[in-house]
């Protein structure tokens, strides 16, 4: 599950930056719609959401805080 194209990467990176409230001006709708697919991402009335999963997989790739 956490193998993604540097585009899902990214887009999902954008989508968490979105949620913690900084502005995102694009989203890949293609990388959107593949993580969509996984269930990393969720279609909403503002555009794309990243979902629990989604941050999952993120903290994941961090590791361990320092």
């Amino acid at each position: 599950m956490d193998s993604l194209t540097d585009a899902e990467l990214h887009a999902l990176q954008r989508l968490a930056e979105k949620k913690a409230g900084a502005d995102v001006p694009f989203i890949n709708i293609a990388a959107a719609r593949a993580l969509s697919d996984r269930g990393l991402a969720a279609r909403s009335h503002e555009g794309w959401d990243i979902t629990p999963e989604g941050s999952a997989v993120l903290a994941r790739r961090a590791g361990p805080p320092l």
